[in-house]
């Protein structure tokens, strides 16, 4: 007969509106996009609908969407690469909704998160380059996410140090920009003045500002100059050379996280994950060019 039923109706019913918010720092962030298909197709099984906003790495603008998707009677909120993180323990008892935040980037920990090995994975990169025969491995961090960048240089740093190498304080660089590609296009200077032969990037954008750089210098990568990603975004493996790199379970992160979201809506006891990363070995690396 023509018939829908209410869904407004019958959450008046039922306390629930079977919707979820999701909020990720920008839409075109190669990052998210299989952290939204982890979310999506759980939710989907469950018979829940995501609603996607960007909070463009404004913590301002992030609580704002909160509110909004509270006041929009959400069920749950998963928040990716949230710079807010413990703030919203303050919060919880007003809004009374769950949240969850994947890959949290806030200085501080939150009961209710995400994120992949950072320390192990940079150890992983590093140690493979170490085999190789580098003795002198640089870091290019990111200034724009504290908590991952430091867990990533902790790692790079331990691992060297493990292998019996002494860390120069030159080899690494963290670049005073908001963009990634750029933080690579500008730190690979500085380390090749420090001599080194490899650089863990940290992240894949990052790898591809210094291939870009390493290109206008007319330096050959790999035989001159190794290069380690992270993170395995879809461009690693179609940039040339194909981009080695560190893998994120990028779609098990946002499965995990819908996860646990279900379980606290169901009451039940939950727990933070610290997901494995692995090594993935493509063309941008090789043996240093004296060891050949």
């Amino acid at each position: 007969m023509g018939y829908t039923p209410s869904a407004v109706a019958q959450s008046l019913v039922t306390r629930q509106t079977r919707t979820i918010g999701l909020v990720v720092t920008s839409i075109s962030d190669p990052f998210v996009d299989r952290i939204v298909d982890g979310v999506e197709g759980l939710a989907t099984e469950a018979g829940y609908s995501v609603f996607l906003c960007s909070s463009h790495a404004d913590p301002d603008r992030e609580m704002e969407i909160v509110e909004t998707f509270h006041r929009r009677r959400v069920d749950g909120v998963i928040v990716v690469a949230s710079r807010v993180g413990r703030l919203y323990g303050d919060h919880l008892e007003r809004l009374r909704v769950p949240i969850v935040l994947v890959n949290n980037q806030a200085d501080s920990d939150y009961v209710y998160s995400v994120s992949a090995d950072d320390e192990a994975g940079a150890r992983l990169a590093v140690r493979h380059l170490v085999e190789l025969g580098h003795q002198r491995v640089g870091y290019i961090g990111c200034g724009l996410r504290p908590p991952s960048n430091r867990r990533r240089q902790a790692g790079w740093q331990a691992e060297l140090e493990q292998a019996g190498i002494t860390v120069d304080p030159d080899w690494s660089t963290v670049p005073d920009t908001m963009d990634d590609i750029k933080n690579g296009r500008l730190g690979l200077g500085p380390l090749l003045d420090a001599g080194v032969t490899a650089v863990f990037c940290y992240n894949d954008r990052t790898a591809v500002g210094v291939l870009l750089a390493a290109r206008e210098r007319d330096i050959h990568v790999p035989g001159e100059l190794s290069v380690v990603g992270f993170d395995n975004i879809a461009p690693s493996w179609y940039v040339a050379p194909a981009l080695t790199t560190v893998h994120q379970p990028r779609l098990k992160m946002g499965n995990r996280a819908m996860q646990i979201l279900f379980d606290l809506l169901a009451e039940r006891p939950v727990a933070d994950a610290l997901l494995p990363c692995r090594l993935v070995v493509r063309e941008s690396t090789s043996a240093p060019i004296e060891n050949e």
